[in-house]
């Protein structure tokens, strides 16, 4: 019989081995310091300058970059490789200087350099340097994903995939996910297109660009985050106090996607989506989701729909069997204290019951356009689809503000 997937104790924050951006030497303070020369007061900072620019500048020369694969408003990505070794290629995403803001760097640019630098974990797209470029454009030296991601494989009818490959995806993501929020973080964009395959077969969480600690539950969060398709109830009501749950609802609708390759649910906006979102699965009401007519955006859909039923659950998606549709269910309960946690996902009995997840290296593959998807998944901004989708359906967040 198989076994849960693993479940990897959260570590501390590890020291980031990127420290050369992070140099700052100061004068010693002291009240006596004004009256030395000039020359003396500025020298340690000038020293510091200095220092930055030249450890800066020997780590973009450890990188070489070969061709663009990607292009867009947000950053472009280049397919690249070590100076010391041409065969260990990487990926080099080039984040543009972004005029409105004060620093020159959006947000979420930040947040993504931010938490790559945390979070280190075998199914979490590796951060391997950073380093400025000229215009003090920021480089992000990223792990070589070259088999495309998660989206191909669903859309490609060519590839076939079963129960096995779909429950070895899964426990890769719920592994990630429980990582991310062991460690309190907030991933906030999970879909299949932010799902990046190695050249191994491994699954990677990808774009963190709209990641968030969540620590602190008594500060508000905007609700403006998730891709409209992979975005749970609660952010459409308002609730501006939340946790892992909203994560957990995005993955569930990735297995609920594999299974029938095609999006669950989906609509062209938020209004329309949250009414599909009822349609689909039943009304949101205080008798399955009690203080919800509380949240500050709560309509009611006419006709109002009773949740539906294990067998219209069973109907739909019982490819994988009845204890794989109850772990589905359990992600999409409408009541966020009541869906499952990413550590309880990894402990349902699915993991337990055959077939075995399929191994990596048997996983089914897209064995073209794998590099250029990469760059067209790197480049893009956080909360935006792919530009076939997006063309259908608007979606472009709004970041001024964001917490």
């Amino acid at each position: 019989m198989a076994n849960s997937p693993t479940i990897t104790a959260p570590s501390p924050s590890f020291q980031s081995s990127l420290s050369h951006l992070k140099i700052t030497l100061q004068p010693n303070g002291s009240s006596k310091s004004n009256s030395l020369p000039p020359s003396s007061i500025h020298s340690p900072a000038i020293f510091a300058h200095d220092l930055t620019e030249q450890l800066n500048e020997a780590e973009k020369a450890k990188y070489i970059k070969d061709r663009k694969v990607g292009e867009g408003t947000y950053a472009n990505v280049y397919l690249g490789h070590l100076a010391s070794n041409p065969s260990s290629l990487v990926a080099i995403k080039k984040i543009k200087i972004q005029a409105d803001y004060k620093e020159g760097l959006a947000p979420d640019a930040v947040r993504e350099l931010k938490f790559l630098q945390e979070l280190s974990h075998p199914n979490i797209i590796s951060l391997l340097s950073v380093y400025s470029s000229k215009g003090q454009n920021l480089n992000l030296v990223l792990e070589y994903l070259p088999l495309g991601d998660l989206e191909m494989m669903i859309k490609d009818h060519d590839i076939v995939y079963g129960t096995a490959d779909m429950k070895a995806w899964m426990g890769m993501l719920c592994r990630a996910v429980y990582f991310c929020h062991a460690n309190f973080v907030l991933h906030r964009d999970i879909k299949p297109n932010n799902l990046l395959i190695a050249s191994d077969g491994s699954l990677k969480l990808a774009d963190f660009g709209l990641a968030r600690s969540f620590s602190n539950p008594g500060r508000p969060m905007t609700t403006n985050v998730i891709t409209t398709w992979y975005r749970p109830p609660e952010l459409f009501f308002g609730a501006k106090h939340y946790a892992g749950a909203v994560d957990v609802w995005s993955v569930g609708m990735v297995f609920a996607e594999l299974i029938l390759r095609a999006p669950y649910v989906w609509a062209n906006s938020e209004i329309e989506q949250i009414a599909k979102i009822c349609e689909t699965l039943g009304t949101p009401t205080e008798e399955n989701w009690p203080g919800v007519t509380r949240l500050p955006k709560y309509i009611v859909h006419e006709p109002v729909k009773p949740l539906i039923s294990r067998e219209e659950w069973m109907a739909r998606l019982g490819a994988v069997g009845a204890v794989g549709v109850d772990l589905v269910v359990e992600m999409l309960t409408f009541d966020p204290r009541r869906r499952i946690t990413a550590e309880g996902a990894l402990r349902h009995g699915w993991w337990s019951v055959e077939p075995r997840p399929t191994a990596l290296r048997e996983l089914p593959r897209k064995r073209e356009g794998g590099q250029e998807r990469m760059g067209e998944d790197l480049k893009r901004r956080p909360g935006i689809l792919d530009d076939e989708q997006g063309a259908k359906v608007a979606r472009k967040l709004e970041f001024g503000g964001m917490k």
